[in-house]
């Protein structure tokens, strides 16, 4: 049995065993539930509706993510070309299995490219692109620049190595169950804010995007990304995709993620934890 917590996270009876010793207790995880992401947009003069994905993710912040993850796949290019966000529930009609359905508004005049979108609709809260159906699919074009001669930002390293600390304090869901991955933005001196929580990891850094594109404040080349485990290559392309010139990670990175991230002149950074760190590609950005 399972008692239903605030939001985010719930609290459910366990077994705890310490030593050889068993009791009954609670304990607090991370919810993790599907959201359906449909698309409205103009059909030769009529409106229409489609289906782009379900993700598993943790709830909150749904309109970042959607439009989050329509801007980093290359749907949509700017903030006006997004009329409304809202809810659509309870579920499709049929559909025996309970999710949300968030509904993404288009304006007339936006181009919908589909084909662009070459994945399954289906994600785990681990994968953001499987089904991918290239490599060139991959390296998704972003409309800016994250080249070393053309950003804005640089950061000492005393100041990088206070990140993973400064964005641990700002994961308050992360602190009750240990169970959820984070994306935050940071600045040149050194301050993380605007965290995002998810128990997907590509999820949090949309939900991150999202609220930059929402705010029509993208292209971010005066700012960097920390995230709280691994990086992979679609953290990398996501963060090129919003002109994020620097990606640092407590974890470690994949090559397809280093490979992107010199493709795309930016900076990555790995194993950022305990006052050290790995400098992979975009090394001028982190000056002595």
């Amino acid at each position: 049995m399972s008692a239903e917590g605030p939001g985010r996270s719930r609290q459910v009876a366990i077994t705890r065993v310490r030593e050889g010793n068993s009791k009954r207790a609670d304990d607090v995880v991370a919810v993790e539930e599907p959201l359906e992401i449909r698309l409205g947009y103009n059909d030769a003069g009529d409106r229409a509706e489609r289906s782009i994905a379900i993700t598993m993710r943790t709830p909150g912040n749904d309109e970042e993510l959607a439009a989050g993850f329509l801007f980093t796949e290359g749907i949509v290019s700017a903030r006006d070309s997004i009329l409304e966000i809202w809810h659509r529930s309870p579920p499709v009609p049929g559909d025996s299995q309970l999710r949300n359905v968030i509904r993404v508004d288009l304006a007339d005049d936006a181009v919908v490219e589909f084909e662009r979108l070459e994945r399954h609709f289906y994600m785990t809260s681990s994968c953001g692109v499987c089904g991918k159906a290239s490599l060139e699919a991959l390296r998704t074009q972003s409309a800016y620049t994250t080249a070393a001669d053309s950003s804005q930002l640089q950061i000492v390293a005393t100041e990088l190595v206070q990140l993973p600390g400064r964005l641990a304090d700002e994961q308050r869901v992360f602190g009750e169950t240990g169970g959820l991955h984070a994306a935050g933005l940071f600045d040149s001196a050194g301050k993380v804010y605007l965290v995002r929580e998810d128990v997907g990891r590509h999820n949090a850094m949309d939900k991150l995007i999202g609220r930059l594109l929402l705010d029509d404040a993208l292209p971010a080349g005066d700012r960097g990304v920390i995230v709280s485990g691994r990086t992979s290559f679609e953290l990398v392309q996501k963060a090129a995709m919003a002109g994020v010139p620097m990606l640092a990670a407590v974890g470690a990175p994949s090559s397809l993620a280093v490979d992107i991230a010199q493709d795309f002149g930016m900076t990555l950074v790995g194993f950022l934890r305990d006052g050290r760190f790995n400098i992979y590609t975009g090394e001028s950005r982190i000056p002595d």
